[in-house]
This record gives C-alpha cells, structure tokens and sequence, in this order.
C-alpha cells in the first residue's frame, strides 16, 4: 500500500444504498436510539461517557442482555458523542444534549449519513488498536496507573499495522484476479503483513509471529464487524483450548475456514476508499470519468484492468450519443506521445461497445494516418459496404501500434508473446519492412519482439531491424 501507483478501481454500490446499510449496522444503529434515549436525566464523566450507573438504564433502552451488554451499551454511547449525535452541554455537570448531526440521519441526504458513518468508523478503528482490557488491567501498577511499557504496546505501530492489513485487504477485493465477494482466509491475510514477498518456506519464528498476528485479527474484526466494515467469520474457539484439553468434537485440520475468515462488505470499501483519499492514495473508482472528456477516459483508464475499462466506459457512453461519443473519443486517440497508442487501444475497445449509429465517424477518419486503421477494423467488423482496402503501409503502422499499446498494457506477456509469433509467421518479410514505418515506438516495439520471440534467429532479425530503426530516426 506505500506504493505510489494507483489501486485498481473499486466498484461502490450507489450511496442511497450504502446509507441504508449504514443505519442499519448494529453499532450506529444503536448509537441513534441511545442519542434519542438520552434527556435532561443523563449524566456522562469527565470523558464523556455514560457514569457507572446509567449504563444498566442505557442496556435496557438497547434491549441489551448477558455479560456484553454494558461494554455493547458504552461502546454505542462513546460512538454516539463521537459523531454528533449527542453533545456534551456542561462537562462540569455532565449534561448533554441532543447533538446537531443527529437530524442528518432521518432530514439529510445519503452523503450526510455516510459522513456520520465514517465518524462511527473512525472511533472504532481507534478501539481496535487499543490493547485487551484483560491486558491493561495486569498492566495497572499498585499506584493505580497503567504501566504502558509493560504492556509492549506502541499505539503508532498497532494503528499502522491494522491500517496495513485493512489496505492488503482491500487491494484483495478490488483486485480483478483476487477473491472479489468472497471472503479471505485469516492467515493468509496475516501473512502478508508479516512473511516477507521473496521468503520461499516461513521459518518456525515467522509462522510464530504469523499466528500471533492472526489472533490480534481475531480480536480486531470482532470489533470492526458491528460497524458494518467487514463480514467476519472468528476463530473456531477449539483452536484456542488448552492443549491438554479434550475438544468437544473432533477437529479438522484442513478445514481453513476454522482459523477465521474475513471479507469488506460494499460499505466497507465505501469507507476504506474514503480513508484512502484522505490519506492522499489514488483510489479510483468506477464512474468517477462518467462525466468527464474522452482524453480523461482514455488516459484514465490506461492503468484499469480490463474488466474496470470496460465497466468505466460502459458508464460513460451511456451518458452520450453514439455518434457525437464515437468522434470524441477518435479525437482523442489521436497524438505521437508515448501514451498515444494505448489511447488508442482504449479508444477501439471503446468503440467496440457502440452499435452501427457511430459510423459516420468512423468515415470521417479513413483517410487519417493514425486511425484509418482502426476505423476500416471497425467498419469491417461491424458489417459496413465499402469499405477500402489499408495501405500496406497502414497496416505496418497499425501492427506498430497495437505492439505498443499492449506493450504498455501488459508489458511482456503471454498473449503478446503469442501476438510476436504470430506476426514473424505470417509474415515472412515482416522485418525488413517493419523498420521504415514513420511511427514513434517502433524501435521500442522491434526491440520488445525480439525480447519475446522464442526463435533465435528471429530474434536476432528482429534485433538488427530495430538497430535500422534508431538509425533512420538518428536514435
């Protein structure tokens, strides 16, 4: 997550939905009946929160039961505070009020809800980086005070770590090729945080601190998940007996599930993608370019896997006509630069997605050096009468082109190693006249073809042709 690159885009489910789900979370939702429970009666310490002997009132206000129920009913009146929902009116006499930001829940809109929401969640993240109660009563010294540095606990190391995990866990989910709806085994999501990317077998110590990491998750997620962050399946509590107990049942060890297991739910992405922003990290998410110009769409969704192009401009072509969105986005497929034949890949998987109406546009570029080629593909594969032949000098340049833009897209794949292959087969003098066409990457894409190519002596041709190619263009 420290890299500087931007993470896939997530897709948001819309915000009147996100809003719903967040008034319905255990946690807010308690909060809310606790602000509207609250009166001139109400009574919180210096800290703000409820005296000793209100929660009992406060957990039946809740309905509240069983040994939880006054950690559940402080933990809701601390959120409540938190967000504005309730206000402390004089802290010497420890009255409160009802707070401005809880008429935003029922008279404002879907926005302001996930606002106070991601207050709720803020609080809460806090609480997950704070130690075991049970611990910090060992650590209270005989004078009454907590003795932190027995407890060997750094709040700035806990909040990093949880912060780091929760990244990992959303780069899983947005990832195209990651566990998208379903939900990731604890350990693996404790390993990334901890077993280094080039460790082949974990040593004893690593896997050590892998399954300590994994049991403070444990922990972490049970709070997280009454805030509607994350859908969170525990530890199995047999894994955690005294060894010289008898389980109750017999366990099975190749069960994953058992050792935990987590997934965001939508409202979950919506908040760490908030939190992402305002750390400063490029967060994009589809729909974010639907209204803006074909150059933003095309530059923007260069780095999108192509599932998230394909959803962002599905977006976008909504929002226009086919014919006006079909010359916007030729227009901007156009350029020398080095972005320019990506663009233009973009700009054909765009185009790809509208129907018959858009081609007078495509007409209207036949004739150009930069898009003649892809239009007649176009037009071609859209079943359109007369369309003309391309030049072979057209089709040399749009080869060049798609070479470039894949290079740029996927940089040395399979499938482009296969597109290498297939152009050196079929055409036997592909070489010798590949190094003349007038196009700015064709050193680069010479150089990268003879990477690829599996056959030493096409690669060697393709290496010497590229060494024409810098010479012609005094590279």
């Amino acid at each position: 997550m420290s890299d500087s690159s931007p993470l896939p885009p997530v897709r948001l489910h819309p915000e009147a939905e996100l809003a719903r789900d967040a008034l319905s979370t255990p946690l807010l939702s308690r909060a809310v009946r606790l602000a509207r429970w609250a009166g001139s009666e109400t009574r919180v310490d210096a800290g703000g929160g409820l005296v000793e002997e209100q929660l009992p009132m406060a957990t039946e206000a809740l309905g509240l039961t069983g040994d939880d129920a006054a950690a559940f009913a402080s933990e809701a009146w601390r959120v409540a505070v938190d967000t504005g929902l309730v206000e402390v009116v004089d802290e010497e006499e420890g009255t409160v009020g009802v707070g401005e930001d809880l008429a935003l829940l029922t008279g404002g809109s879907p926005h302001d809800v996930l606002a106070v929401w991601l207050a709720a969640l803020e609080t809460v993240l806090a609480d997950a980086s704070v130690p075991d109660i049970d611990d910090l009563v060992e650590a209270v010294d005989e004078g009454g005070g907590i003795d932190f540095s027995s407890l060997d606990w750094n709040p700035e190391a806990e909040a990093e770590f949880l912060d780091g995990v929760l990244g990992n866990l959303y780069l899983l989910t947005v990832s195209e090729d990651g566990p998208g709806d379903g939900t990731v085994p604890l350990p693996a999501l404790a390993a990334s945080m901890i077993v280094p990317s080039d460790m082949g077998e974990p040593t004893n110590d690593v896997l050590e601190q892998v399954s300590d990491a994994m049991m403070r998750l444990d922990d972490q997620f049970r709070l997280l998940a009454p805030v509607g962050l994350v859908d969170f399946q525990p530890v199995d509590e047999a894994l955690m007996a005294d060894a010289d107990e008898e389980p109750a049942a017999p366990i099975d060890d190749t069960d994953v599930s058992r050792y935990g297991m987590v997934r965001l739910t939508p409202l979950g992405l919506y908040g760490l993608r908030a939190r992402l922003l305002e750390a400063g990290i490029e967060a994009p998410a589809v729909g974010d370019l639907a209204d803006k110009g074909a150059d933003a769409l095309l530059d923007g969704t260069s780095t999108f896997p192509p599932a998230a192009a394909q959803a962002e401009t599905e977006q976008w072509l909504a929002r226009r006509e086919p014919l006006a969105a079909a010359r916007e986005l030729l227009a901007a497929a156009r350029g020398s630069d080095a972005g320019a034949p990506l663009r233009r890949l973009r700009c054909q998987q765009a185009l790809s997605l509208v129907g018959p109406e858009a081609g007078p546009a495509l007409r209207e570029v036949l004739d150009d050096a930069e898009l003649g080629g892809l239009a007649r593909v176009w037009l071609t594969e859209h079943g359109a009468p007369d369309v003309p032949a391309p030049s072979e000098a057209m089709v040399f340049w749009l080869t060049i082109d798609t070479v470039a833009a894949q290079l740029a897209a996927e940089g040395n794949s399979e499938e482009l190693r296969g597109l290498v292959e297939g152009l050196a087969e079929q055409h036997g003098g592909f070489f010798a006249a590949a190094w003349r066409v007038e196009h700015p990457a064709t050193a680069d894409v010479l150089e990268a073809m003879g990477r690829l190519h599996p056959d030493k002596r096409v690669a060697k041709e393709a290496r010497k042709a590229a060494f024409k190619a810098r010479s012609q263009h005094g590279g």
